[in-house]
């Protein structure tokens, strides 16, 4: 249990199982020129090792640079197993595990790509200093999720927060406070996307 925080909520371990099948037709289409313009901060030069870090179906891979070699994670094995559906031209080892207690050495990764995890896990602090941890000096984090700004009040997300982080998403994170947790972080570039702003990209480097 201490090496595997998500298990400290066991209905979205479930519920994640359950929405596998429909994930795609929900999620897809909506966010995918979101997933390319973040995705674009990848280089394209050859050839750099690059954790996913809650994969989750898969619907990041066909849009990776195909030159790097990927280790794609998830804690939910009906979502990993959609994952590897998705691997055509390239090179992708997947890892079933936890993305707040990562299974790998300090300083393995040149990029670590964090697409709608930071603000689902039960510790999104924990996250994204695993993902921190796991990557090289001067590497990247590639980071698209939803935030809340420092003092954003938006009770509506808020009072919703309390069913949804149960079993699909928090809604109530402010990325400011997550990246208290992470001092060896900069931040690159913080881009608006959707829902007025609720959704950003954001490129971190590592010092």
């Amino acid at each position: 249990m201490r090496n595997q925080p998500y298990r400290q909520n066991p209905l979205l371990r479930m519920s994640y199982t359950l929405i596998a099948p429909i994930y795609d037709q929900v999620i897809e289409r909506p966010m995918r020129n979101a997933r390319k313009q973040s995705l674009s901060a990848l280089p394209i030069e050859c050839c750099r090792h690059v954790l996913v870090s809650g994969v989750g179906t898969g619907l990041d891979l066909p849009l990776l640079p195909k030159p790097h070699r990927y280790t794609a994670l998830d804690f939910n094995s009906a979502m990993l197993a959609r994952a590897k559906q998705r691997t055509i031209e390239r090179d992708v080892h997947f890892v079933l595990g936890d993305s707040m207690a990562l299974p790998f050495d300090d300083a393995q990764f040149d990029h670590v790509v964090l697409h709608l995890i930071v603000a689902v896990v039960p510790e999104p602090q924990r996250c994204l200093s695993e993902a921190a941890r796991v990557l090289k000096p001067g590497g990247t984090i590639i980071l698209f999720d939803k935030f809340l700004h420092p003092r954003q009040r938006a009770p509506l997300r808020r009072l919703f927060n309390g069913l949804t982080r149960r079993f699909a998403t928090r809604m109530d994170v402010v990325f400011e406070e997550v990246l208290q947790a992470a001092p060896d972080l900069e931040v690159v570039s913080d881009v608006p996307m959707l829902a007025g702003g609720w959704f950003r990209s954001i490129v971190l480097r590592r010092r």
